[in-house]
């Protein structure tokens, strides 16, 4: 079982054994919702489906406190993994090609929903093409229906109200997955309010690759996060950024590097900064 990330040899591998292997493609951008689905259509590993950030890994029908990317429910999550073709014994694996930025929101709703069988492809589809793997253009294939049911999380997940009560607790720490300039307030081209949460600590998801897109090794990956939380409990670790999308990287980055797997908060800024009376901090 591949749980973190899978190797483009591996997952070649897998796929020729005839296991039981989803291969699910989340390409998006946060500023052209069609944009996703165009990409696949250009260019996706062969036999592979996309999962739309939108309407896939969202649920847009919630108020702005909500964030910009609020999750769908266990029970509609897993009907459109039964949709994509996902059984309860199957090992999921996804990409993207945006450095995880979009994968990961989906590799984490996998263990938010209790399975463990989900790996990101290291390197997404730059890395599949560079190892010679199949790749097809178009719409993607027909699937037979899956028999995926969610089960207890393997989880935990943060509201506003949560992180408001952990505020300022020496066992607790934000990190904060967006861009220095958006974290410091210099400049927000999504959200209607500029900043961060106060005492957040900044690690932009980029950090954690090599410039090939694979992710460092996971002793460096140890060594920059040690660094960064100076001291500071690991298992503390609350993770946030924009809408709880790219703050997935940092997250599965800890887990890789031996750290845990720490908290999510998917409402992240969008959700802090439209819910009157919270605190907001610059530079």
């Amino acid at each position: 079982m591949f749980t973190t990330l899978i190797s483009a040899p591996e997952l070649q591998q897998l796929l020729r054994t005839g296991a039981d292997v989803r291969v699910l493609d989340c390409s998006a951008d946060l500023m052209d919702a069609g944009a996703g689905r165009r990409l696949f259509e250009q260019a996706h590993i062969a036999g592979s489906l996309h999962a739309d950030l939108d309407t896939d890994l969202s649920d847009k029908n919630h108020p702005p406190s909500a964030g910009r990317h609020p999750l769908p429910s266990r029970e509609t999550f897993a009907a459109t993994l039964r949709r994509l073709g996902v059984n309860q014994t199957t090992q999921v694996v996804v990409l993207d090609r945006a450095g995880i930025m979009f994968s990961g929101r989906l590799w984490w709703m996998l263990k938010w929903c209790g399975h463990e069988a989900v790996a990101v492809l290291d390197g997404g589809l730059a890395a599949w093409q560079a190892a010679g793997g199949a790749v097809d253009s178009g719409p993607a294939p027909a699937v037979p229906a899956g028999d995926f049911a969610w089960r207890p999380s393997a989880t935990r997940v943060l509201d506003t109200p949560d992180v408001q009560a952990l505020l300022g607790r020496s066992d607790c720490t934000l990190v904060d997955a967006r861009a220095a300039a958006r974290f410091r307030g210099e400049t927000e081209p999504l959200d209607p309010v500029a900043g961060h949460i106060p005492g957040a600590l900044n690690r932009p998801f980029g950090e954690n690759l090599l410039p090939d897109g694979r992710f460092k090794p996971a002793e460096v990956l140890r060594a920059e996060f040690e660094r960064l939380l100076a001291g500071r409990d690991p298992a503390g670790v609350v993770h946030q950024c924009g809408s709880g999308v790219s703050a997935v990287p940092n997250l599965l980055a800890m887990e890789i590097a031996g750290l845990g797997r720490a908290a999510l908060y998917p409402g992240s800024w969008s959700a802090w900064c439209n819910t009157p009376g919270t605190a907001r901090a610059q530079g």
